[in-house]
């Protein structure tokens, strides 16, 4: 399961969550979706809307303040998404860097968010630009193309 999201604060007295979520793809929180959470609770989403960066959450399980106040900071889990068009930064963890030539950079241990282009942080301490990736296999390599020079800059 991966976290997309935090139960932020009740909202109101009706038990509905402010919820921050820590993924880009909004339709985690479209109504029927089931979400784990961390205290091991399952929740339903009835609603959904956007509130100042974040999102007010009605869930079918919370009918008041004290039945929302329970999930005040609980993680948010979900089952990864099937989208083949898509880098999942899960999937990218712990793959074997390579230049389109063959040669191995590194391993991947973090992505670093960046204005430009997420960073893949490598085990060597390189960054290189995720629009730098040309290709993937998730879970075992990623195979980037990099103008001569970026990763001198880290030797």
């Amino acid at each position: 399961m991966l976290e997309i999201g935090r139960l932020v604060k009740p909202h109101g007295l009706r038990g509905e969550m402010i919820v921050s979520l820590v993924t880009n793809r909004d339709e985690r929180l479209a109504p029927g979706s089931v979400l784990n959470t961390d205290t091991g609770e399952d929740l339903t989403v009835l609603r959904s809307s956007p509130h100042q960066g974040r999102f007010i959450v009605t869930f079918a399980e919370l009918s008041g303040i004290d039945d929302a106040e329970r999930f005040r900071g609980a993680r948010l889990l979900a089952a990864p998404l099937v989208d083949p068009d898509a880098l999942w930064i899960h999937d990218l963890i712990g793959s074997r860097v390579e230049d389109s030539r063959g040669r191995v950079l590194g391993t991947v241990v973090g992505v670093e968010a960046n204005p430009a282009s997420d960073l893949l942080v490598l085990d060597g301490g390189a960054l290189i630009p995720l629009r730098f990736v040309v290709a993937s296999r998730p879970g075992e390599s990623v195979t980037v193309e990099v103008p001569d020079g970026l990763l001198d800059l880290t030797s």
